[in-house]
């Protein structure tokens, strides 16, 4: 398969897209939001800034390829819950929109959600439909992901997309086994037109469990990525993460640097960062925070919210693996995945400044 172009829907500051761009494909991202467009248009990647549900598969008539990572914010575990509580009503719009109800009907039902967010989550499938029905030009690679609670709508998804002449696979991925010096979950779906298996990307490293050797395992993986693999500080150090504690002091998280980063989220800013001995040392900078995600080392994050962006963005390596599962390519090469410049020798200046605090808006893990 040679795809044209992608469409990424919610594309965010372009983790797949830069993933896209490596491995020789174009993209046009769409995306709301003003600070993560501020980012992708730094980093010269086609963006169209608005919202996904203005717009549809005739605006982008050269694209072949549909992605997405709608918001996940009502699914996660440190959202309010609204998506989890809701999930059976989007179980339910799935089954109405592959029966192509009227679409405004469905539409009016979806209105009154108690989150408005949780609905954002159908459209990739309202893209998918509208491309056979309207276009009468089906997308020929589907490739979504989210937060793991929304592995079950993936599965309805496959189940739909089956029954409009996908092969389909769906599961959760962990990214360390990708070779994302991160330990973090991800629910995705690919899906190829064609009766063509298609399959979820092999894993390539071993997965983190805490208190095992990083050589214990399976010898045909490569080990899992270290934080200090990546970020080059000059001595060790810990990761102090108030993430998820309540204020708990006990319930802090941390990872020494011989480890892999826990999830990064846009709260990354306040994690604190300590010397062997407990000196603190910098927080991370957005490069660093970048590079746990697998940007470049120089990507131009911009805007406010940075520290927003950097959490909510696909991994690129991850990206890049799920990509070439989608297209029947074979996994990327070192050769490949090094384009990223994630593990550059030479780093790149980069600002002092810490990441922005957050915004209100909650982290996806």
């Amino acid at each position: 398969m040679h795809p044209v172009q992608i469409v990424d829907l919610f594309a965010g500051p372009g983790g797949l897209d830069v993933a896209a761009e490596k491995l020789g494909v174009a993209t046009v991202g769409v995306e709301w939001d003003a600070a993560a467009c501020t980012t992708r248009r730094a980093a010269g990647l086609a963006t169209q800034e608005g919202d996904v549900r203005r717009f549809g598969p005739s605006d982008f008539p050269d694209a072949d390829v549909l992605a997405g990572g709608p918001p996940c914010q009502t699914f996660t575990v440190a959202g309010n819950g609204a998506g989890r509580r809701a999930l059976d009503d989007v179980l339910s719009f799935v089954k109405r929109m592959v029966a192509r109800e009227d679409r405004e009907e469905i539409a009016k039902d979806l209105s009154k959600l108690e989150d408005e967010r949780t609905g954002l989550v159908l459209e990739p499938l309202r893209w998918a439909l509208e491309a056979i029905d309207d276009r009468d030009k089906p997308y020929r690679a589907i490739v979504l992901e989210q937060v793991p609670a929304v592995l079950p709508v993936w599965e309805a998804y496959a189940e739909a997309l089956r029954r409009e002449g996908y092969s389909v696979d769906c599961g959760l991925l962990r990214t360390e086994a990708y070779g994302v010096p991160q330990t973090r979950k991800r629910a995705v779906l690919i899906a190829r037109r064609g009766n063509e298996e298609v399959a979820l990307p092999s894993p390539t490293h071993r997965t983190y469990r805490k208190g095992v050797p990083r050589e214990a395992g399976d010898n045909a993986l490569k080990p899992w990525t270290t934080m200090a693999d990546v970020l080059g500080r000059p001595s060790p150090f810990q990761v102090i993460s108030n993430y998820g504690t309540g204020g708990d002091p006990k319930a802090r998280g941390r990872r020494a640097s011989s480890e892999p980063s826990a999830t990064v989220t846009g709260k990354i800013s306040r994690n604190r960062v300590v010397s062997l001995d407990g000196a603190e040392l910098d927080r991370f900078t957005p490069s660093e925070a970048g590079r746990l995600q697998t940007f470049p080392i120089d990507y131009p994050w911009s805007g406010n919210d940075i520290g927003q962006q950097i959490g909510n963005a696909v991994p690129p390596r991850l990206a890049m693996h799920i990509l070439s599962a989608a297209f029947d390519w074979d996994a990327p090469s070192d050769e490949t995945l090094q384009k990223l410049d994630t593990w550059s020798s030479e780093v790149a200046p980069e600002s002092t400044e810490l990441i922005d605090e957050p915004s209100r808006e909650e982290a996806c893990v």
